[in-house]
């Protein structure tokens, strides 16, 4: 007998980082050519050691760290957010509109299933981040791509030809996973603008901020006084201090609005991780200048990979930032079925565009995208190599 299963699950296409992981089980690597994984990404180095430290304090001496919390997240977390992000932002948000989450995937889910529900539609930009548009096909809420150029920076005057009577929400992330584009200020005020006028909400995801290139505010949305009639803002903590298995995010909106997303989270996880939380708020006090020290070296690694795809006749590099380099291939062959060869032929594990982009998509076909977050320089120098020395 075949238990019943959701239509909509059944009609949502598996994990793509765990698809890639498939394409490895069995393999065995040449010594002189090991596997560099740039598939997925996430830090794999520990937090730093006054942060660990910090962790095993809180679990061995504070006997709350072990019980259930406030729902939205500790009150000195979301006080801390409010306080550091008004400055930097330049704007006013109180701790009363800040929500901690499990991550910030779950910041997504939590946020999305306040806004839309079955037929609803919601604007994604392509290439897209695809748990984002999983959720969506999950809860049957139809995705509507919006198409961007070969910049990879979406246009508000076209995604104004997209909205309908049941567009909920645009969604935005900046800089981008998987383009690895910096979305310029005046792009996400037009959003702002174009939502506003349509009754709509913008979020705006900016998990990998403490990586953008650009100093100073990357964008004055917090700085509109009635910024939280429009926009719902989404981070993580998982990047910039490596707390990917403590699973901490936030959510930044208006308080009516977290007084839905309340009923979210106490449903699905009913507080978000103790240990995780005082990580954070540990982190936010004491590593701004350790963070600043990740943030050169990611930049870093950014201009070695632009340099690099400099010297690869046929590829295009089309968007590199935080921790991905976007490119185009040059060969006649689908991303999908090149990235499961260069496996075998290359010894490098990435993610085709087809895992980015709608069904059929010809653009994604030709678009592979480079986590190189946990690639050195002399790494992502192999890299290059092995994709010049590639023959189809």
């Amino acid at each position: 007998m075949t238990l019943p299963l959701n239509p909509a699950f059944a009609a949502t296409e598996p994990p793509p980082v765990m698809e890639a992981r498939r394409w490895i089980e069995g393999v065995t690597f040449p010594a002189d050519r090991p596997l560099i994984n740039v598939s997925q990404a996430a830090p794999v180095d520990s937090p730093p050691l006054g942060l660990r430290q910090a962790l095993a304090d809180a679990a061995l001496n504070d006997p709350q760290a072990h019980l259930y919390g406030p729902v939205l997240g500790l009150p000195a977390l979301r006080e801390e957010i409010a306080t550091q992000w008004s400055a930097a932002y330049g704007g006013t948000i109180r701790p009363a509109q800040v929500a901690i989450t499990q991550g910030c995937n779950q910041a997504f889910c939590t946020v999305m299933a306040t806004l839309a529900g079955p037929r609803d539609e919601v604007i994604l930009t392509t290439p897209w981040y695809f748990n984002h548009k999983m959720w969506l096909d999950m809860a049957a809420v139809t995705t509507v791509p919006l198409e961007t150029d070969q910049t990879l920076i979406p246009s508000a005057a076209e995604a104004e030809k997209l909205v309908t009577s049941r567009t909920r929400a645009i969604v935005l992330v900046s800089p981008n996973n998987p383009g690895g584009v910096e979305y310029p200020a005046e792009t996400l005020a037009a959003f702002r603008d174009l939502c506003r006028d349509k009754g709509l909400a913008l979020i705006v995801d900016e998990t990998y901020r403490d990586f953008d290139s650009r100093t100073g505010a990357p964008h004055d949305l917090f700085a509109d006084p009635d910024w939280a009639d429009v926009l719902i803002h989404l981070y993580s903590f998982s990047k910039a201090y490596r707390l990917t298995g403590h699973r901490v995010g936030a959510v930044v909106a208006s308080e009516a609005r977290l007084a839905e997303v309340e009923k979210f989270l106490d449903t699905v996880a009913i507080c978000p991780s103790q240990l995780g939380q005082i990580g954070a708020l540990w982190g936010m006090r004491n590593l701004s200048q350790w963070v600043a020290g990740e943030r050169d070296e990611i930049l870093a690694r950014r201009k070695a990979m632009t340099d690099g795809f400099t010297s690869l006749p046929g590829w295009r590099l089309l968007g590199c930032g935080a921790y991905f380099a976007y490119v185009e291939h040059p060969f006649d062959i689908p991303s999908d079925q090149l990235c499961k060869r260069l496996v075998a032929e290359a010894s490098l594990l990435m993610l085709p565009g087809t895992m980015f982009q709608p069904e059929g998509s010809a653009a994604g076909k030709r678009q592979i995208r480079i986590a190189f977050a946990n690639v050195d320089a002399t790494g992502i120098a192999e890299v290059i190599r092995r994709l010049g020395a590639f023959r189809p």
